[in-house]
């Protein structure tokens, strides 16, 4: 064959440091901020905290004592915004997975192993696998989606279905990120119930461990009999006896019924909200929380050096030029967090009208579409931010959910449901509690169609025991 040349045209995503700062901004909670900020502000000295100087005006060298807010409709802001444009807008969800899937740095992976939370963890560990990004960040979108004890709420289904990427994402590519997640540690991590957790431990456990086989069967279906201590029918069912049925017993209390809860203990979290959320007459108002924005400007007195001394700037020109990205990355992390909170606001005022059970359906494409963000950004948003309304704090992520169909043709959320499901559950009585075949049939007589196993996955979820165990009396 003869050389030849070619000339191939194509696209390629090159990230900036200014715009590897903002993505790592935006996806910090408001405490890891405060900690980043720390950090830079004894690395720098063009930057400063405004209540750090004596001098009680900015002058001409400041980049902003406040770090201001664009003002929608219904929201309260305490300046004019700042001409910036957001430079993440244009990444797509496999743009996002480039910028987060490699960087160990945008996992948050500094914090010492001691104090390190779940999510940290594993995301440590996701970054060692030997996994393409698109695959290593579909890992990540679910070890976000857990709980704080280790457990998926959501099917992998429901959470690929919040999300946008070319080519679309399949069925079986949640499958084997949910495979992935499950093979991490701790054990049992990734579960969608109980015994799926315990199954988890117990099959990461030697085969050759006494009673793991009988306890495998025991937690695969069987929990129901064991919790309510019907060893007869335990050991008809498993053809076992006594000393076996035993051995399996102690083998499955040894295990952890909460893997994540272990992690992020060594001291009290605080969480900062980020806006507030009250009512005005029939307006709900959204407000960012002067508490969580950190007021920065640059150093009037090394930046009058700069000015002096131009042709040996040096490395202060440097640290001038990241102060101002700093600031302005800041400043841009509040106002996108503000725009996205008032556009769920929006579209969840049944909820803060009527509570849980007026939960509209909700995905991260509709947020993302009516502020004219990527869903991306709307994830890294959404995760770690919190909104104190007058119904309690909540993490923005929580008013997002996957919908079921009503006989009416219409949808209602999954978080409604689990409302209702506890209702019911709340309202029955104790001497014949509601199956969860009696209570799919309630919720369809209201015209939701749901199925038994559905019921039993929400039932799951909200951590309430089954009807045998229920029933007292």
């Amino acid at each position: 064959m003869k050389p030849r040349l070619q000339l191939k045209f194509g696209q390629h995503l090159t990230l900036t440091p200014q715009l590897q700062q903002s993505i790592r901004l935006l996806q910090l909670s408001t405490l890891e901020l405060n900690q980043e900020i720390e950090q830079i502000l004894q690395e720098n000295p063009l930057l400063e905290r405004e209540a750090d100087s004596d001098d009680e005006e900015a002058g001409p060298q400041s980049s902003g004592a406040e770090i201001p807010a664009e003002a929608g409709a219904g929201v309260e802001a305490t300046a004019e915004p700042a001409d910036v444009q957001f430079e993440t807008d244009g990444l797509d969800w496999n743009d996002y997975a480039a910028a987060g899937g490699d960087d160990e740095d945008d996992f948050g992976l500094q914090a010492p192993a001691a104090s390190a939370t779940l999510r940290e963890h594993l995301l440590g560990q996701v970054a060692l696998l030997p996994l393409s990004v698109r695959d290593r960040a579909l890992v990540s979108t679910l070890v976000e989606a857990l709980n704080e004890d280790g457990y998926l709420e959501q099917s992998p289904q429901e959470i690929a279905a919040g999300l946008e990427a070319e080519p679309p994402i399949e069925p079986e590519e949640m499958d084997v990120a949910l495979r992935h997640l499950q093979n991490l540690e701790p054990a049992g991590v990734g579960a969608r119930g109980l015994g799926e957790c315990l199954g988890l431990q117990l099959r990461a456990l030697p085969e050759s461990t006494p009673a793991r086989a009988t306890a495998l069967r025991i937690v695969d279906g069987l929990l129901d009999l064991l919790a309510a201590r019907d060893v007869g029918k335990l050991k008809k069912v498993l053809n076992i006896d006594d000393t076996e049925l035993r051995a399996a017993r102690q083998l499955i209390l040894r295990l952890d019924p909460k893997p994540g809860s272990q992690f992020g203990a060594g001291g009290t979290q605080y969480v900062i909200p980020d806006v507030h959320v009250r009512r005005h007459g029939e307006d709900w108002i959204v407000s960012l929380n002067p508490d969580a924005m950190p007021k920065l400007r640059i150093n009037r007195v090394y930046a009058d050096i700069l000015n002096r001394h131009r042709d040996n700037a040096g490395q202060l020109a440097s640290q001038l030029q990241e102060a101002k990205w700093l600031i302005k990355n800041v400043q841009q992390r509040f106002d996108t967090i503000l725009r996205v909170s008032q556009a769920i606001v929006e579209r969840q005022r049944s909820f803060f009208e009527h509570g849980e059970v007026a939960m509209r359906p909700l995905v991260l494409r509709e947020i993302a579409e009516a502020v004219d963000l990527h869903e991306s950004t709307i994830s890294r948003v959404t995760t770690q931010k919190y909104m104190m309304t007058p119904r309690g704090l909540y993490e923005l992520k929580y008013f997002f959910g996957s919908h079921v169909a009503t006989e009416a043709g219409g949808v209602c959320s999954s978080t409604a449901i689990r409302a209702l499901i506890r209702q019911l559950i709340g309202a029955e009585n104790p001497k014949s509690p509601l199956s969860d075949g009696q209570i799919a049939e309630v919720l369809a007589g209201q015209g939701i169609v749901v199925a038994r196993r559905t019921v039993a996955k929400y039932r799951e979820s909200l951590h309430i025991p089954t009807a045998s165990m229920r029933k007292s009396g």
